[in-house]
């Protein structure tokens, strides 16, 4: 049987990152790379990931029809602004009900970095949205209120929710704006 060659050397090509003129010291002497300045590139990053939203999968198919839905413990009503399937204090399953999208903004903050999903929006708004008769609270985009002008005066703001017209099935599919 004929041994299999495999290759000694990797191919060169032009994909990639290509920098030029990166200083380095001639010579022996290597002392003065403690000193260098770190090499900065940029480049592009994407990864394909398969996902699945198990139990949570009614939530994102309400926001694809534009319905917002929260979870609730049959037995005591303890109503969950951001769904879960099973009630943190019973352990019993909860059911799916349908609420307005409408809140009170309770807390933000403004970002001046994000994800991938808002870097180019960089700053943005996310509150935390109380709902009526909801027991805990919704983290969500707020737009239509200018970070640079943030003040205590939006805390208990009137909120009105919009769906994305093409869902992206994320939580960003859903998003508030003021409503007075």
């Amino acid at each position: 049987m004929a041994e299999k060659k495999f290759p000694t050397k990797i191919e060169e090509t032009l994909e990639g990152s290509i920098l030029f003129n990166v200083p380095f010291p001639t010579g022996d002497d290597l002392s003065s790379l403690k000193e260098m300045a770190p090499i900065i590139i940029k480049q592009p990053y994407s990864i394909e990931y398969i996902h699945s939203y198990g139990q949570d999968s009614p939530f994102f198919a309400g926001l694809a029809n534009r319905r917002f839905l929260v979870t609730r413990e049959p037995d005591t009503g303890y109503t969950y602004g951001t769904p879960r399937g099973h009630d943190m204090y019973t352990g019993k399953e909860t059911e799916w009900v349908e609420i307005p999208c409408e809140g009170r903004l309770h807390a933000f903050t403004v970002c001046h970095f994000g994800s991938e999903e808002f870097l180019p929006e960089c700053p943005y708004v996310l509150g935390l949205i109380e709902f009526e008769g909801v027991n805990t609270l919704f983290l969500a985009r707020i737009v239509g209120l200018d970070p640079a002008e943030a003040s205590e005066k939006w805390i208990g703001m009137k909120l009105k929710g919009r769906f994305r017209r093409w869902s992206k099935f994320k939580p960003t599919d859903v998003y508030f704006y003021p409503a007075e």
